[in-house]
């Protein structure tokens, strides 16, 4: 019989890094929703906007004013009081809860990817979005050696206090949550809480749901299309220490989660498959490119007791990007002209650039130019590109 690993006081070596909370009341819950369903407000708009006027009801009142100033040519759309609540209604019918980025119980280690979703709906134990997870994810059409070897691993990784997260998708993802719904199992969504895909594992999605959890940044009801599959990949990696890669073909959407891992600053497991098994060739290109080899439950645990000494979170506190912040004082916005508007446009161009280096070519005031690259931005004249990259929008055809 397999000796699982030892188990790791998690508590001491996966403590995340506080972040500022604030428990939102149902009025300020609505207005972030109407905030975020408003047009042109992205990740970052609605972070900027909540940290810049202190609370979402003032920025919903200044949306029309500021990308009035960012060269908007008609009225911004603002998500009407009526469609969100129908939003939060169906929410509570399907028995999912709204998740705030500055609320308390929003995934820690989510919270400090680059652009974390300003909201996410859960269902279920939403205390193990707090504990220490990692990822399993694999191809759907994976083989019975691979599968065998998800369940191990989540089984071992489980019993050593780590929650396993995965898309619930076939193969790989579902026989990872199987194996760890009685340790703990978070299933990432890429539709609505409500909807079932794989149809198949409708069973599984209501277990989880019920002593496990699930997440989605999509409102309920909304179906997943083939573009939101990599959107929920982010997620999975965001909420993890580390991604475990089992069986992956070279042109594999797995291998998205993994490029998204390492970008995060989560670290990469793969384990090798025969160089003659197509659905090894990604995996086995992930360990040329320098991830970490995984054959048992012990490997995954050794390296990443390395990484707990960073934080606890595996990123460094300068490194830990600034986020929505619980409501501040409002601060007097700065004093902008039209020219220095113009300076920071004509400084723009289609090729992406970092905030960094536009405020030393215009030699604006980094709050100045945030202030008005959020006009920019609520004016449709910016695309946001993460890392701190921006670029102005190519106007379309004629």
């Amino acid at each position: 019989m397999r000796n699982p690993p030892p188990r790791l006081d998690t508590t001491q070596l996966f403590t995340p890094a506080p972040l500022p909370v604030a428990t939102l009341n149902s009025r300020e819950r609505l207005a972030c929703l109407r905030l975020i369903r408003s047009e042109n407000v992205g990740p970052v708009a609605f972070r900027e906007l909540v940290n810049h006027f202190g609370g979402a009801e003032a920025a919903l009142a200044a949306l029309p004013e500021l990308s009035r100033r960012g060269g908007g040519r008609r009225a911004i759309r603002i998500c009407p009081e009526t469609m969100a609540v129908a939003e939060l209604e169906a929410a509570d019918k399907a028995g999912a809860a709204p998740l705030f980025t500055i609320e308390p119980g929003y995934p820690p280690l989510l919270a400090h990817v680059d652009v974390p979703p300003p909201l996410v709906y859960v269902r279920g134990d939403i205390r193990l979005l707090s504990r220490p997870a990692v990822a399993i994810v694999g191809s759907r059409d994976c083989s019975a050696a691979g599968q065998k070897l998800a369940r191990m691993l989540a089984a071992d990784l489980g019993a050593a206090g780590f929650v396993i997260a995965s898309g619930l998708a076939r193969g790989i993802d579902g026989a990872a949550h199987e194996a760890a719904l009685p340790t703990g199992t978070i299933a990432v969504l890429a539709g609505g809480l409500d909807i079932v895909y794989p149809p198949e594992h409708a069973g599984l999605q209501q277990r989880i749901g019920e002593t496990g959890c699930l997440i989605s940044e999509q409102p309920p009801g909304f179906e997943p299309r083939a573009k939101d599959f990599p959107r929920r990949n982010r997620i999975i990696s965001g909420i993890s220490y580390g991604v475990i890669v089992i069986e992956a073909a070279r042109r594999s959407g797995t291998l998205v989660t993994a490029r998204t891992a390492g970008e995060q600053g989560r670290e990469v497991f793969a384990v090798p498959g025969h160089p003659l098994d197509p659905r090894a060739e990604g995996t086995n290109a992930l360990l040329k490119d320098g991830a970490t080899l995984v054959t048992c439950g012990a490997d995954v645990l050794s390296a990443l007791s390395h990484v707990s000494g960073r934080q606890h979170t595996g990123l460094r506190e300068a490194d830990v990007p600034h986020h929505v912040q619980a409501p501040v004082p409002i601060q007097p916005p700065p004093l902008l002209g039209s020219d220095d508007r113009q300076r920071l446009v004509s400084a723009l161009g289609p090729a992406p650039i970092d905030i960094d280096t536009l405020q030393r070519a215009t030699g604006l005031p980094i709050r100045s130019v945030n202030v008005i690259l959020m006009e920019l931005d609520l004016a449709g004249r910016i695309e946001r590109h993460g890392g701190q990259l921006v670029s102005l929008r190519t106007p379309p055809p004629q």
